[in-house]
């Protein structure tokens, strides 16, 4: 008698899929990869729940897709609605209040990957239920936070095989700045109001900001001469949004201004960008030309900074903050993602200290050295006095110290110190990964 057919109606819902085999292992070498760059970099791992209190993600904006159309919203027993995550920072500074983490030591760097929900429409890289590798830096305003968190993200990209990254970036500046902003939008887009479906006048009235983030071809000249975010920046944004810059020029990290980079939700303020991976150049055809390029750039994640975010979860103060998330699925997808299998991560054995802002510019070229020199170490890169620095390391029982001051960024080098018997050699920057793989084994 021949087998029974499974029935046609019992398979993976649309957008969502099983995982077997190779792929399987594809995937968590990659989260594997990831998070062992972020240990690196001083981040500690959290999970939060696939579902939460739908309310929780109302802050990520009332009038975004991601609440009035994308989130699967579950009603359970009684009054009380849940929802499953459709993204991952907003379950994070949940977490920060509920647990109390205002009361450690800041900044909190949290790393996580896993699953996320949203029905949106299904296509190549983008499912419903998706993969995300995420870092939030919470309780610090710090510039050096938001080109630490690129930088990181930028590194998981590279490590993992992926070429030709662009990071896409833009400032919303602070609510004083963004109210002026949202002003002009809502004044120019009146203007071109007869251009507007009625969704788009729909956000015009509720979220402007939404505009400049559509996807309509019929929108893109209106964007192009839309006012922009950089007019509206006030003393302290400006100040900020240049640091970061300047971190990401001493990284040589590539970047372009984006003058209608928004992002999908509504918690960001100053700093947002995205992670842009740039077709490579086809190969010449017949005659000497360039065949016509296969694809068009592909954001691979991003993220921002949200400073208001804690505050309107319930913190009795606002919560600097700024994160990021990139989109696993559509990273593995791509040809270039190198064959991943999982590694072990090491106890750290050294601590990275930084004085002053030159040394900042230098200290992640520094942690970069060490990690790819498989150096685990821990850091404190928001933090300016030696002391406090000096005082991380002993609690944390880490036997060697690197520090970097503003003579050491003039002389290339940097001071090892012995824990254990305060002793220290002033070493040569280039010399530093052997030094310490040398004075370890002793």
């Amino acid at each position: 008698m021949p087998a029974k057919k499974p029935d046609n109606s019992i398979k993976t819902p649309k957008g969502m899929r099983d995982l077997l085999g190779e792929e399987y292992f594809t995937y968590q070498g990659f989260f594997e990869k990831a998070a062992e760059i972020a240990l690196y970099y001083g981040f500690k791992p959290i999970e939060t729940p696939i579902m939460e209190r739908e309310e929780l993600f109302h802050s990520v904006g009332e009038h975004t897709d991601v609440v009035t159309k994308e989130m699967y919203a579950l009603k359970a027993k009684g009054s009380n609605k849940f929802a499953l995550r459709p993204e991952g920072t907003a379950p994070v500074m949940r977490a920060y209040i509920e647990h109390g983490m205002q009361t450690w030591p800041q900044p909190v760097m949290l790393y996580y990957g896993g699953r996320f929900f949203r029905h949106d429409n299904p296509q190549r890289g983008r499912f419903r239920e998706f993969r995300q590798f995420g870092l939030e830096v919470i309780g610090t305003d710090k510039s050096i936070a938001d080109a630490m968190t690129i930088k990181v993200m930028a590194t998981v990209l590279e490590e993992v095989g992926i070429e030709n990254i662009v990071v896409d970036i833009n400032s919303l500046g602070d609510k004083e700045c963004r109210t002026a902003y949202k002003r002009a939008l809502v004044n120019y887009f009146k203007k071109h109001s007869g251009k507007l479906n009625a969704h788009e006048k729909d956000l015009l009235k509720n979220n402007p900001l939404r505009l400049l983030d559509s996807k309509n071809p019929e929108l893109e000249k209106l964007k192009e001469d839309a006012p922009t975010s950089m007019e509206f920046l006030t003393g302290e944004s400006k100040k900020h949004f240049k640091e970061v810059l300047e971190y990401l020029d001493a990284l040589d990290i590539t970047y372009q201004i984006n003058n209608t980079l928004v992002r999908g939700l509504d918690y960001y303020s100053r700093t947002v960008f995205e992670f842009i991976e740039q077709p490579k150049e086809a190969p010449e055809g017949e005659g000497g030309d360039k065949k016509e390029e296969a694809s068009a750039p592909l954001s691979l994640g991003g993220g921002g900074r949200y400073n208001y975010l804690g505050k309107a979860l319930g913190a009795k103060q606002d919560v600097p903050g700024v994160g990021a998330a990139l989109g696993v699925d559509r990273i593995l997808m791509d040809e270039s993602v190198k064959n991943l299998t999982p590694r072990i991560v090491k106890k750290p054995k050294v601590y990275f200290i930084q004085l002053g802002f030159e040394a900042k510019l230098k200290s992640l070229g520094v942690i970069e050295i060490l990690r790819k020199a498989r150096l685990p170490i821990r850091q404190s890169l928001s933090k300016d006095g030696l002391s406090a620095q000096l005082g991380t390391a002993e609690k944390l029982r880490i036997p060697w110290v690197v520090i970097m001051g503003q003579k050491e960024v003039l002389e290339n080098c940097v001071i090892v110190r012995n824990m254990e018997d305060r002793s220290q050699t002033n070493v040569p920057i280039e010399e530093l990964a052997d030094y310490i793989k040398k004075v370890i084994a002793k």
